[in-house]
């Protein structure tokens, strides 16, 4: 073997023995029986702007609220914009008094979920982030629903990612809505310079359109081994915060529950692509 060839093996050593337990995980994941829970939601966020404007993406987000079979007892996001190493964090702040979006916060069942999950740790103090304020103006206009965060800690490798996002499950039998906010294609550097076309890059349109592919698949195991595609992942996925918070979702999807697209956009190296599972 060359010696180039094998350096690059290397690289994907971790990714595939990992893979190994998350096939176990996927197989897992399907051992759900269906019963009347909230579905699952999975919204490429994208400029904190648009919690502002009325556009074909925001009306697609009140559409989204529109479908849920009940008013959720509380939304849980987990958003790109809180990361942390080493501990993930559950958000107990029981008001969030940003003026973007000032709401009550779940902290009673926060309490609870972290009692069940003594790994979890609590923070009481951040406010929420665009991630979540930006697309809950939309979803919650009313801001009615209590809330709470959830961290991305960034040094866990995939298949923990994986294992927590389980755990959420019984939170979908207790009324909540659980929200992934990131964006399956997320290059900020590169779009910078399509700033005034906006047209979309074509490895981003892609890449956008493989995940699509997968998911529509259910090969869940192709997107946690996303790196294998080569250049339009690396330039699509130039970090795992935005890429993290879709497979949430999907680790969080029951047996035969469906998957529909609620909406379809890439403009420059940003997919807008949103979600519902359920």
């Amino acid at each position: 073997m060359e010696r180039k060839h094998f350096l690059k093996l290397l690289t994907f050593l971790p990714i595939i023995a990992e893979a190994k337990g998350l096939e176990r995980l996927l197989g897992k994941n399907f051992t759900f029986d269906n019963s009347q829970t909230m579905p699952v939601f999975f919204i490429g966020h994208g400029d904190p702007n648009n919690a502002f404007l009325d556009n074909p993406f925001t009306q697609s987000l009140r559409r989204m609220a529109a479908s849920l079979p009940q008013k959720p007892s509380a939304i849980l996001v987990i958003s790109a914009h809180w990361q942390s190493l080493d501990n993930t964090f559950i958000s107990t702040k029981s008001n969030y008094t940003s003026s973007y979006y000032p709401v009550q916060g779940a902290s009673g069942l926060a309490g609870s979920f972290l009692e069940e999950n003594p790994t979890l740790q609590a923070d009481d103090q951040r406010e929420l982030d665009h991630g979540a304020w930006a697309i809950l103006k939309h979803l919650s206009p009313n801001a009615d629903i209590p809330v709470m965060e959830m961290s991305i800690d960034l040094a866990k490798p995939l298949n923990e990612h994986w294992k927590l996002a389980q755990q959420l499950n019984t939170l979908r039998n207790k009324g909540v809505l659980i929200i992934g906010s990131g964006n399956i294609v997320h290059n900020l550097e590169l779009s910078t310079l399509h700033m005034f076309s906006q047209k979309p890059y074509g490895w981003a349109l892609e890449f956008d359109e493989w995940v699509k592919k997968k998911i529509d698949d259910r090969d869940f195991l192709s997107l946690l081994l996303y790196q294998q595609q080569g250049k339009m992942a690396r330039k699509s996925v130039p970090t795992l915060d935005h890429y993290l918070p879709m497979l949430y979702a999907l680790a969080l999807m029951r047996k035969n529950e469906p998957i529909t697209h609620t909406y379809e956009e890439v403009f420059a190296g940003i997919s807008m692509r949103c979600f519902r599972i359920g």
